[in-house]
């Protein structure tokens, strides 16, 4: 293969942007000071992650550059959680939901820029408070209250109740200065004007400030941060560290007064860094599946096992390995193209007011990447054998922190579940599309016969039916059933369908990206290797629900017969292209410093253990 095979690939990735947006990233990740250690407690790991932080921070441009580009924050969710997971959950909150929350409700204001610069700086980090125990994503309902002090120019902030305590932030290190970003319901003059984000300081350095309580929620492997329970007590908090934003402001009088608007307008405003930081979290996501399948695929290649006749064959010469490792790389491939087209969804609109079409490809994307790259990063580590296991392969890490990022920033399955009522309430039909061969209507079935089930073209017409039946089939169970029912007993019975219907609007929009990127790509064999890709992708999703399509005649009997000969022919054929396809993610074993990862992995994970010295010798001096 030619090095332009490669960046061909590089270039549909990381969507023509890795050299001015990723590749100083790449650089900065070789650094000793992300090199592994080991024997680390969970609090001397999560100072770690601090350190490395701080060293991220030290060696890019500022935090509010990067969030006045939203590719450039993008980035930044993507690579550090590559070498520390932990790394990046910190990045995350500090620099999108907390000082992205202060930039747009309290930019440009005189009597906030020293707080604003502090942060900018990182003279302390902003954890960001919104989550409560009772509530959990129901952020709406939470109860943390600031009341209006208005004679002494002061909000109080208190915690109610229980229930009402700040659930998962980052509180637990107690000498690392804190300035948080805290929803709470604000009262003022007897009456609640919903919830708005205050700037607190939780922690000056010294400890936790006064009023300010905190306990250790209990440790999570791998992720070894300091997750705690907040609580505030009668804590005074200056006028000033409301960030009010749009949603109002305070009159000469000391008055405060809403804006026009709803409630809910007021409180999505408020949060509207929930949707970059969904997209933050998929490009995590799918980095570490890169990262994963790249491992797994570069392992296979090197790890020897018997076969019939020969003792020294590849293990991913098997047509098994070959079957699970291809898939995943094909649905990596598919998750990375579905994000980048979110990616430039989302940037082309006013941040401020994102059309629902978009936030629905937002909220899908994030589902379905998450979903999909923690299977991707399971299969991973089972092919790797005992391997998988440890830690310094990565890919138990990378489970971790997909576990993480399946409930971040939205629970998939309320998030993907909100996502698809708002879609059958709309009623608008933006799945309706042709399959482009002239067979059939658009609005019908695609006829099957004589079709090649690996075709690109008539699995996507066959995913476009799917998707659309499913859209009818939760409407009509929506408006059917007994007239007595109420609206949320019409919906839970609509629920699970309109959860596939979702899912099936992802897959389907995944696998037209990845169409399009055959397209689109420049090389021959980049072209080649991304066409047998796309039609594995569009093959297992189909054969995902093959009994669907049989009953409904997109399939036929023989063709549902044929699918699984199909996956091992097209695997057959990638069989050549897999380094190629890997090489186009721009990893090193450098990088990711994983063993099995290495050219030569056993003289790699020798080392690691000690069992061999730098000089290539048994330790202790022997052989």
């Amino acid at each position: 293969m030619t090095p332009s095979a490669s960046a061909d690939l590089s270039r549909l990735l990381f969507d023509g942007r890795y050299e001015q947006t990723h590749k100083d990233l790449h650089e900065l990740l070789l650094d000793p000071v992300f090199d592994p250690r080991e024997g680390l407690t969970a609090a001397e790991a999560g100072r770690l992650a601090y350190e490395r932080s701080r060293a991220v921070h030290a060696a890019l441009e500022r935090p509010r550059q990067i969030l006045a580009d939203p590719w450039r924050l993008f980035a930044l969710a993507e690579w550090p959680s590559l070498v520390d997971v932990s790394t990046f959950s910190l990045l995350m909150v500090h620099y999108n939901l907390a000082f992205g929350t202060v930039l747009e409700h309290g930019d440009g204001r005189d009597d906030l820029k020293d707080l604003v610069d502090e942060l900018d700086r990182l003279d302390s980090f902003s954890p960001f408070m919104a989550t409560e125990l009772g509530y959990g994503n129901n952020v709406a309902a939470l109860r943390t209250e600031a009341v209006l002090d208005a004679a002494a120019g002061e909000f109080v902030l208190n915690t109610p109740d229980p229930l009402a305590q700040k659930y998962m932030s980052y509180s637990g290190f107690r000498d690392i200065p804190k300035l948080a970003v805290v929803m709470a319901r604000l009262k003022a003059d007897g009456r609640d004007h919903g919830v708005h984000p205050f700037l607190v300081r939780i922690s000056d350095g010294r400890g936790l400030c006064e009023g300010v309580h905190a306990a250790p929620c209990p440790e999570k492997p791998v992720q070894g941060l300091d997750n705690g329970l907040t609580w505030f007590d009668h804590v005074r908090v200056p006028r000033r560290n409301l960030l009010h934003g749009g949603a109002g402001g305070f009159g000469e009088d000391g008055v405060f007064r809403p804006s026009a608007g709803n409630r809910r307008t007021q409180f999505l405003r408020a949060m509207n860094r929930i949707i970059p930081g969904r997209l933050c979290v998929s490009s995590a996501a799918t980095g570490a599946g890169r990262a994963a399948v790249y491992t797994a695929l570069r392992y296979a290649e090197r790890r020897l096992t018997n076969a019939p006749g020969r003792n020294d064959l590849p293990v991913i010469e098997y047509r098994s390995h070959q079957l699970a490792l291809f898939t995943a790389l094909a649905g990596t491939y598919a998750m990375t193209l579905l994000l980048n087209h979110a990616k430039r969804e989302f940037t082309a609109v006013p941040p401020d007011s994102v059309p629902a079409r978009v936030n629905d490809l937002v909220s899908i994307t994030k589902a379905l990447t998450t979903w999909e790259m923690s299977e991707v990063v399971a299969v991973c580590r089972e092919r790797c054998g005992a391997q998988g296991i440890f830690s310094a392969n990565r890919i138990a890490d990378y489970g971790s922190l997909l576990q993480g990022l399946v409930t971040a920033e939205g629970d998939n399955q309320v998030l993907l579940a909100t996502t698809a009522g708002q879609i059958i309430a709309r009623g608008d039909d933006d799945g309706d599309s042709d399959d482009g061969s002239g067979r059939g209507e658009p609005d019908g079935p695609p006829d099957p016969r004589g079709r090649d089930p690996r075709d690109p073209r008539f699995l996507l017409a066959a995913l476009r039916h799917r998707e659309r039946e499913l859209l009818r089939a939760a409407r009509a169970a929506m408006d059917d059933g007994p007239g007595d029912r109420t609206y949320f007993e019409a919906w839970n019975d609509t629920l699970n369908s309109g959860l596939e219907m979702a899912r099936a609007r992802g897959v389907r929009t995944a696998l037209e990206c990845f169409t399009a990127a055959v397209d689109g790509a420049r090389d021959e064999s980049a072209r080649a290797a991304l066409a047998l890709l796309a039609a594995l992708y569009g093959l297992s999703e189909v054969r995902r629900d093959a009994g669907w399509f049989l009953a409904r005649g997109v399939l036929t009997a023989e063709q549902v017969e044929r699918l699984p000969r199909e996956a091992d022919a097209l695997c057959a054929e990638l069989r050549p292209y897999a380094g190629l396809l890997i090489d186009g993610f721009n990893l090193s074993p450098e990088l990711l410093r994983a063993p099995i990862a290495a050219d030569d992995y056993v003289s790699a994970f020798q080392r690691w253990t000690g069992a061999l010295g730098p000089d290539g010798r048994p330790a202790g001096g022997e052989g």
